[in-house]
């Protein structure tokens, strides 16, 4: 049986941890032996369901990674007010437990990358797949011969050469180098000709298809993602109060938790929303399809996104689905027979397309049937099967 290893950051709430679970799933139901190494624990349960037959280790808790995060992005945007209210909420006068923290805090990294390496050295694993630049350069560098190396990569660089620049001399020394999207599957591979990594498009994939759809008579529109600004959450209430002064028997469940909700609770609450928009936070998979099930349009706003897992889950249920086309992941997904993709942030535009699709429920069942069809193409089987020719 081939050992498969994947390396992680962590397994909390995120993108790239649910497609890691997911992965992992699929191996190990086609015979594969699997681990996930995950560099930190940060909580006790992982928030995706986990097949028992995968192996996990962790190397390190995370607790004290987690909050240093939070204070690195204060201190990078100069959001000393944010930072000083991050401090006082963990630690409060406790100046003793700052400093210990701030110890364990550096010793945790130097030695992360200390454990990795040890970990890697003393398995005998055929494949290695890492999700994060600085493991790549890890496997790289630390990898025995006769071993499959794999770098996976799961973010845009959004114009960012100096983000792409390091992806690339992360994964010069491996075998191949899969991306979510033919857009950076293209861009890599000409920034990678000239070295051993051959680059693959692997999409992400569905937990599974749904065999119901939603009946799209609900009048409920959804959203799921993180609450941040690059989602554009703000952007999609702005369309919200237009929306609701000619609909005001429809609602807006907004399913996801971040650092901008105090931002959109304040304007909802500003805004007389509050009948017709639900912050519903952090769910669990099963309340987001329950859900879905339960609505007729998903709205997307987001001003960049690599791949676009979640549109896809809302066609898993037959729903038609809008988005802005300066998120990236959107444009590879949404067609004009599945939905609509508006151009230039245009917020007059996506509103008259909300408001069409409000009003023609035939029209919402035709994109959405054709949505249902394209969720297809992302079958957990068809998708790990493109894993598993990469690597047998």
């Amino acid at each position: 049986m081939k050992k498969v290893k994947i390396l992680a950051l962590h397994l909390g709430h995120g993108g790239i941890e649910r497609a890691v679970i997911t992965l992992a799933n699929n191996l190990v139901k086609n015979k594969y032996d699997v681990e996930i190494l995950s560099v930190y624990k940060l909580y006790d349960k992982i928030p995706f369901e986990v097949d028992k037959n995968v192996k996990i280790t962790y190397l390190m808790d995370g607790s004290i990674a987690l909050k240093t995060d939070i204070y690195k992005k204060c201190l990078k945007k100069l959001k000393l007010i944010s930072l000083f209210k991050a401090l006082f909420k963990d630690y409060k006068f406790n100046i003793f437990k700052l400093i210990k923290d701030t110890v364990l805090s550096i010793v945790n990294v130097i030695n992360k990358r200390r454990l990795v390496i040890k970990n890697i050295k003393d398995s005998n694993d055929d494949v290695l797949i890492s999700t994060r630049d600085y493991l790549n350069k890890i496997v790289g560098n630390n990898k025995k011969k006769n071993q499959l190396t794999i770098g996976w990569e799961h973010n845009h660089y959004h114009g960012n050469m100096k983000y792409a620049n390091k992806i690339v001399n992360s994964v010069k020394k491996l075998d191949y180098f899969v991306l979510v999207s033919n857009d950076l599957k293209e861009f890599y591979s000409k920034e990678l000709k000239d070295t051993k990594c051959k680059c693959v498009y692997i999409p992400n994939t569905l937990d599974f298809i749904s065999k119901t759809v939603s009946n799209l008579k609900e009048k409920n529109l959804i959203s799921v993602g993180r609450l941040s600004k690059e989602k554009g959450y703000l952007d999609l209430l702005e369309i919200s109060k237009e929306i609701f002064k000619t609909n005001k028997d429809w609602t807006l469940n907004i399913i996801g938790d971040g650092s901008e909700r105090e931002v959109l609770e304040k304007y909802i609450k500003d805004n007389n929303l509050s009948k017709y928009v639900k912050l519903l936070g952090r769910r669990d998979s099963n309340y987001i399809n329950d859900l879905l099930k339960k609505s007729s349009i998903y709205l997307m706003t987001s001003y960049t996104e690599s791949f676009g897992i979640v549109l896809i889950e809302a066609m898993n249920f037959g729903l038609p689905v809008i988005a802005f086309d300066s998120a990236e992941g959107a444009r590879e997904i949404i067609t004009k027979k599945n939905g609509y993709l508006i151009a230039n942030r245009d917020k007059s535009k996506y509103i008259d397309k909300v408001n069409e699709l409000i009003n023609d429920y035939d029209l919402r069942v035709k994109l959405g049937t054709e949505g249902k069809k394209d969720s297809k193409n992302y079958d957990p089987e068809l998708v790990c099967k493109k894993w598993i020719d990469l690597i047998k």
